[in-house]
């Protein structure tokens, strides 16, 4: 709920002014916020002192995406030392963005009675309730970033002849839909790399780093297990970390600016020199962020997923795999299933011949074969023996019965003819 302070002018007649939505939960993103073709339903509540002449009270919903910023100072004329011409710092170019998703306008008062140019209203509280319906082409996710935003509000407008136009607005969270279910981000990705440590010909050898996750979809709060083999033939004692990056993108004017920073990372074990390290799902949490955001022409909030290794004196070796963090999450995905990734090696060709975790039992003849069939050919199974009776005989040397029945004997007879014999022609080559 948004509501602002008493009105000025007209006897300060108005008391409160305030845009309530229906579900005000979805209004700041607590319940997923608001998406394409959904409808927009609250009320304007308007509280007056006294009888208030008005000429209009209007609904404005709107989204937008912004984005501005100014290129590095530039130079400017001054004066120097010695009296020589210098180039004082001066601002530089200011680049702006806008692209609209949103507009929508709607009049709650009814019109005023013929020859009156203003409608009145008496005191007490009134109630207008509102409802419109969001755009059924996708919307973009909102976002706040460094350089830009994307924003949708909803505004309500008070007009009035004899003082200025009071408002109230409230902000809509919108949410554009990514599936993590999608083929596409079901996908494992794999990266490997190799790094020569030294300098010149002093080179202490090489150190080597395999990486690999699950798949390239994951959601807020789900915890990411990374497999990785690092090798250290180097004299160095290295440290391997992992990291998520967001990249914000922003594009005006033909230019692009560019922001990146850390959202989550992890640390494991040193590493000495002539010794390996596994990591066996190493797990990373994804820490409450925005959803990737691709599908703005402005603004692109992308994520990665890096596996890197620091080695003191030396440039860190570095392994970057793309992530996409969606809303809705992958059901019946589970890495404790995965046979795949729960057996990582540095040599990983051998994987496309892994055998499944429940292997198929043999055939049974008895499927195939039909009783009356199995007893012309085979004869019945002499009676069981009683083992109390043959206490002298071992009691491994009878079996009693087969697990499975034996094929039956070969003929080149068809035991079960069919009644309609099938005549096809034949034709002969003289």
């Amino acid at each position: 709920m948004a509501a602002a302070g008493p009105g000025q002018g007209a006897g300060g007649a108005v008391k409160t002014l305030a845009l309530v939505l229906e579900d005000e939960a979805r209004r700041a993103g607590g319940g997923g916020g608001y998406c394409s073709g959904d409808t927009v339903s609250g009320q304007v509540l308007l509280e007056l002192a006294g009888p208030l002449p008005l000429r209009g009270l209007h609904l404005e919903a709107a989204g937008r995406a912004r984005v501005a910023w100014s290129e590095s100072p530039g130079a400017g004329p001054g004066a120097g030392t010695w009296g020589v011409a210098v180039r004082a710092p001066g601002p530089g170019p200011r680049r702006e963005a806008e692209v609209r998703y949103l507009d929508i306008r709607q009049s709650l008062l009814r019109d005023p009675p013929e020859g009156e140019e203003n409608l009145i209203l008496l005191d007490g509280r009134h109630e207008f309730p509102f409802s419109f319906q969001l755009p059924q082409e996708p919307l973009v996710t909102s976002f706040t970033g460094k350089y830009g935003s994307i924003q949708y509000y909803v505004k309500a407008t008070l007009e009035r002849p004899a003082a200025p136009d009071q408002s109230v607005q409230t902000e809509l969270q919108v949410i554009s839909h990514i599936d993590v279910s999608s083929p596409a981000l079901l996908t494992p990705v794999l990266r490997s790399q190799e790094k020569m440590v030294g300098c010149w010909f002093f080179t202490s050898g090489p150190v080597s780093l395999s990486a690999k996750i699950e798949r390239k979809g994951y959601c807020n709060g789900e915890a990411i297990p990374i497999y990785a083999e690092i090798e250290n033939c180097s004299s160095r004692l290295i440290v391997p970390k992992a990291a998520i990056f967001q990249t914000q993108t922003y594009l005006a004017s033909g230019k692009t600016k560019t922001f990146r920073q850390m959202v989550a990372n992890v640390r494991g074990n040193h590493i000495a020199s002539g010794s390996t390290d596994t990591w066996n799902g190493k797990t990373l949490k994804i820490p409450p962020v925005s959803p990737s955001i691709l599908d703005c022409c402005i603004i692109r909030v992308e994520y990665s997923l890096a596996v890197y290794i620091h080695i003191p004196g030396a440039k860190k070796l570095m392994i970057e795999m793309p992530l996409v963090i969606g809303t809705i999450p992958c059901i019946g995905f589970s890495s404790r299933n995965s046979s795949i990734t729960s057996q990582f090696s540095m040599d990983m060709s051998w994987l496309a011949l892994t055998m499944p975790e429940h292997p198929e039992a043999p055939p049974n003849y008895a499927d195939v074969v039909s009783e009356e069939e199995f007893s012309r050919h085979v004869p019945a199974y002499p009676p069981p023996i009683d083992c109390e009776e043959q206490l002298c005989c071992p009691v491994f040397a009878y079996i009693q019965e087969f697990r499975f029945q034996p094929p039956p004997l070969y003929s080149e007879i068809d035991p079960h003819p069919t009644d309609v014999e099938e005549i096809q022609p034949v034709s002969f080559m003289l």
